[in-house]
């Protein structure tokens, strides 16, 4: 068997227009062709992407937009470049970023195109885990390689190059064979699903779901729904662990089919997971109840009596305690605190008629029925027996929207109101669509329709916020002192 160190290698950079390869377009491919340690050729050339090329792509790379009205299309080339790639060791820095944009433009010119991957980035970390950073401008500085310019492609796929030679000069072979057999191992998928899923998934957050045959009729059944900061190495991670419990064996055997929606984040990934394991109540995930109505005990400073009132309002003034499916639900939780507590049933508003309340009869109650305790005690009395189930209060003066942005331009925002989840706009880089007039500070689109207060999503919410509060927006966004209307 050939060692990894002596087959026919291609050093690979694209520039781009965006960070999406099914979105967005190559406007630059550089190409260096080696064996072992021995330079063969070196090949650039820029590419029409036939779209339009975002300022912030002009500005990291310098590239004009006139100058590549007058380049080739990807078609044009795709036939050369895949004569140049066949059989080679596919090497790049972040690999998957460059394998799957070389792949799908072939893919759209139709040419099928599989290689083995080599990603510099994973050969940093395995043979350098002690540096912090393992960028190309990392690898660079640290291993004083050359670079022309960078953000282009032949001069970056050369820096890869020398990267590769200085790693032949001072590692010993067999150390870095190892860590070559490592970092480009296949993953083993199971036969009924296609070879091509793992070079398909995406490394970026989102939700998933695995599909199996029905046990009756042609439909479908939706088995199991999971989300990840990382698709690729969530759905992998689930063969990998297949062998180690009963339900993940269950899972990887009947599914023969896995689609996914990236986000732009992991709060949009929680936030869209919980809806769809809501609404399709799959197989092998907890079932979470159906949205119903959220019933809350609301408690203010003027008025000792709580108030039960639905969450689907709106978020009311003052303290809320407890969340609740049912009226009858909430007045048991709230009597049962009452019997611990010495509360008066009465004052709390779960008993009516003239005269005291029953405890206080039975010596239960301190007599706020009958003014014997002031309701100004009662009510400190109330809201510290209720303080375990205190929600978090709505910190914002009407709805907000929570940014979140992923490499190359990608970005969602979530727009909350009470802690209800509205609705998610979306934006790419170089591709119109919803969200393109708030990114430009416009007005935007108007507020998704008014959503039912749901448990799982304040719950997701409620956590997230408290540990990254950046990125939340008034909305819809105002617009800037003396702009014009759009």
């Amino acid at each position: 068997m050939t060692s990894l160190l002596d087959v026919p290698l291609a050093f690979v950079d694209v520039e781009t227009t965006g960070g999406h390869p099914l979105y967005h377009r190559i406007i630059e491919i550089g190409v260096v062709l080696a064996r072992g340690d021995v330079h063969e050729e070196s090949w650039s050339t820029l590419v029409n992407p036939e779209s339009r090329l975002p300022a912030t792509i002009r500005h990291l790379t310098g590239i004009d937009p006139g100058s590549l009205q007058d380049a080739p299309r990807f078609a044009d080339i795709a036939g050369e470049l895949a004569a140049r790639l066949q059989g080679r060791l596919f090497i790049a820095h972040n690999a998957r970023f460059d394998y799957g944009f070389v792949r799908n433009e072939l893919r759209r010119s139709g040419r099928a195109f599989d290689a083995r991957l080599a990603c510099t980035v994973k050969l940093s970390r395995r043979l350098y885990p002690e540096m912090p950073r393992h960028n190309l401008d990392a690898v660079i500085a640290r291993h004083d390689l050359p670079c022309a310019a960078r953000h282009r492609a032949l001069p970056d796929a050369m820096a890869l190059w020398q990267f590769w030679r200085r790693l032949r000069e001072v590692w010993p072979r067999d150390a870095l064979e190892a860590a070559l057999d490592a970092i480009t191992r296949r993953v083993s998928l199971p036969p009924q699903l296609p070879a091509e899923l793992a070079d398909e998934l995406p490394e970026s957050a989102g939700v998933y779901r695995f599909y199996g045959a029905a046990e009756a009729g042609p439909r479908e059944t939706l088995l199991y729904v999971g989300k990840a900061v990382n698709l690729r190495e969530r759905v992998l991670a689930h063969w990998r662990g297949a062998a180690r419990g009963v339900k993940a064996s269950r899972i990887a055997a009947q599914t023969t089919r896995i689609d996914w929606i990236e986000t732009a984040g992991e709060l949009g990934a929680l936030l869209l997971e919980s809806r769809c394991v809501r609404e399709a109540q799959p197989v092998y995930n907890r079932p979470l109840r159906r949205a119903g109505e959220a019933l809350t005990w609301h408690v203010n400073d003027t008025d000792a009596t709580p108030r039960l009132c639905s969450l689907d309002d709106g978020w009311p003034d003052g303290d809320c305690f407890g969340l609740y499916r049912s009226e009858r639900e909430a007045r048991r939780a709230l009597e049962a605190i009452a019997r611990t507590q010495g509360l008066c049933a009465k004052v709390l508003g779960l008993e009516t008629g003239e005269g005291s309340c029953v405890a206080y009869q039975l010596h239960r109650c301190r007599g706020a029925c009958v003014g014997a305790e002031p309701r100004e005690r009662h009510l400190a009395r109330t809201k510290l027996a209720l303080a375990a189930q205190r929600l978090k209060p709505w910190p914002y003066e009407g709805s907000v929207a929570i940014r979140e942005r992923a490499f190359g331009g990608f970005e969602q925002w979530h727009v909350i109101e009470g802690w209800r989840y509205l609705g998610t706009l979306t934006r790419r880089e170089g591709v119109d669509d919803d969200g393109d007039a708030l990114a430009a500070g416009g007005r935007g689109p108007e507020t998704p329709g008014v959503a039912r207060f749901d448990v799982d999503a304040y719950r997701v919410l409620t956590r997230y916020l408290e540990t990254r509060p950046s990125g939340v927006m008034p909305w819809p966004p105002r617009r800037p002192a003396g702009a014009s209307p759009t």
